[in-house]
């Protein structure tokens, strides 16, 4: 009997490459198109939860000749990821709700009813490998560096990677649009999407303050002495390390050095002031045996930095991580990820100081 696996299509390139190779392989594939986000604002990129995405997804699943459903998982995508987007935005912190998205519906919901549609396993057109040792299953880096999407998947445990399948983890983007146009998919050419799929005009600040009815206002901008710069539009609009948009002369580049919440103050500063070396994270995963004592490893701390020699001493809640040169603009609410090699080992949230 064919194994049946669900694969997650958006109805881009790489999702639809990936059902198709794997119904190649023999295996019954059956599509699911998640609905998030059905209001597609004219003038806008089309979000891959859209309805855009769910046609061009149909598409492809009769193109390939296998069955195709869609599953409004709205409220739970509103309550785990935009909720939380929104939060995290009004304490200060900037958080990538690719990851959350990734460990709480990806993963979690839609793994789940794969499971229960029969399925062994649940596929995605994500750029990265799993790979089967004598310890446990390993996550590993894509072939593609370039297209590397192992950042975003930290969070897996032994238990989700036993039944997730990435079919394009050993082939490059050029190589799968290729694919996508020898298989006949009329998606081989479709853009790929770069924002955040309820964002796609990307304008976070604006979003939050829509949503928060009065929480963005307007503050002080600080130096690290506490002296009064100018006024802010709200703490939503800024993030660590940004240099744009801040309308302050000083006679010298400016950057957001510290966002407080609890006063409504964003703290500016020179580029120095922007590296750090040490920091905590919370919610800290291990996808192996978690370590006992410190250890000496690699660890990015957003998905385009290029990952840096760290210690990181492990606790019971939290974890401390000191880099061993400082590193620019490390980011509270954002993800630091461990790296040995080409192995991710875990990681975590990072925190405000």
């Amino acid at each position: 009997m064919k194994k049946r696996v669900v694969v997650a299509m958006s109805g881009g390139v790489d999702s639809s490459v990936a059902a198709a190779l794997l119904k190649e392989q023999g295996y019954e594939v059956i599509g699911l198109t998640m609905c998030f986000n059905l209001a597609e604002k004219k003038g806008n990129k089309p979000s891959c939860c859209g309805l855009t995405g769910i046609e061009d997804a149909r598409r492809v699943c009769q193109k390939l000749g296998v069955r195709h459903y869609v599953l409004n998982l709205n409220k739970d995508f509103s309550r785990e990821v935009i909720g939380n987007f929104y939060q995290e935005y009004l304490s200060g912190r900037t958080p990538n709700p690719c990851v959350r998205c990734n460990q709480f519906i990806k993963f979690g919901i839609l793994l789940k009813k794969a499971i229960n549609l029969g399925a062994q396993f649940l596929a995605t057109g994500h750029y990265a490998r799993i790979v089967k040792s004598p310890q446990g299953y390993l996550l590993k880096k894509a072939n593609d560096l370039k297209k590397d999407q192992s950042y975003f998947l930290y969070s897996l445990t032994q238990a989700q990677l036993k039944h997730i399948i990435f079919p394009l983890g050993n082939f490059t983007k050029p190589k799968v649009r290729q694919l996508a146009s020898d298989f006949g998919l009329k998606v081989a050419e479709k853009q790929d999407s770069q924002e955040i799929c309820f964002l796609p005009d990307g304008k976070y600040g604006d979003f939050i303050k829509a949503r928060g009815h009065g929480s963005v206002k307007p503050g002080n901008f600080t130096d690290k002495n506490g002296n009064i710069l100018g006024l802010h539009r709200g703490i939503a609009f800024y993030t660590i390390g940004q240099r744009h948009g801040l309308r302050i002369a000083a006679g010298y580049p400016l950057y957001v050095t510290r966002i407080n919440a609890q006063d409504n103050r964003v703290s500016l500063g020179p580029r120095q002031e922007v590296y750090k070396s040490e920091f905590i994270i919370k919610e800290g995963h291990f996808l192996g045996k978690p370590p006992k004592k410190k250890i000496e490893i690699k660890v990015r701390i957003r998905y385009n930095h290029q990952e840096a020699l760290a210690a990181v001493y492990p606790g019971r809640d939290k974890h401390k991580v000191i880099f061993k040169q400082p590193q620019f603009a490390v980011t509270p609410g954002q993800s630091a990820v461990f790296y040995n090699k080409d192995t991710v080992l875990g990681g975590g949230i990072i925190q405000n100081d």
